[in-house]
Parts: C-alpha cells; structure tokens; sequence
C-alpha cells in the first residue's frame, strides 16, 4: 500500500496544485511516519502573484494566504474522500524565492505504513 498510497496522494498534490496555481509540481517527495505525512514539493509560482509582487507586496501576502488556506481546505476534502482517512490538520508553507513548499498532514489515526 506505500507506494500506491504515496504515488495517488502525489498525483492528487499536484492535480490541487494544478487547479490553484495552473502549474504543476516540478518536484516533489513523500515522508510518512504513523499518522504523519511530510510533502516536501517545487512549484513555480502564479505568474499573476509573480505580476503584481514587485509594487503591491501586501496584496501579493494576502493573496498567497489566501491561496494556501484554499489549497488546504481541497487538500484535505480530497484525502478524506479518496482514502476514508480523518484529517486532523494540514499545515503548509511556500516560500517564493526559492519556490518550494513544505506541507505536512496531521491525521487522526496512523495509516500503518
């Protein structure tokens, strides 16, 4: 079940990322440990965000917040509904300079992986 379950939350990570940032995740790489899951990804980031970034910083932060509270929320939705698991929480962060992110996924009871 590891590599499956790893190969169908990768392809659902990016499918997200896809529908938020039309851009797919260049790389990407699963940990998971009893009812942890560590997604350490590369993603370009929104050509839009890129746009506005240089003269409208603050909208840029909010914009990006509000992305990632998005991303989150489909994120979760889709791994309860594809895997039957509980989502506790996922907590999520992008850093823009260098275009990676770090998501990690709380669950309620450990996947026995």
């Amino acid at each position: 079940m590891n590599s499956s379950f790893k190969k169908q939350l990768s392809q659902l990570y990016n499918d997200i990322n896809q529908e938020i940032y039309s851009a797919g995740v260049s790389k990407q790489t699963i940990d998971i440990q009893d009812n942890r899951i560590v997604i350490f990804a590369q993603t370009k980031r929104s050509p839009l965000i890129s746009v506005l970034s240089e003269r409208y910083s603050e909208l840029t932060l909010s914009v990006d917040g509000a992305l990632v509270m998005e991303y989150k929320l489909r994120l979760k939705e889709n791994i309860e509904k594809r895997f039957g698991v509980k989502v506790n929480t996922i907590f999520k962060d992008y850093d823009s300079t260098s275009e990676h992110a770090c998501t990690v996924i709380y669950l309620e009871q450990s996947l026995g992986i």
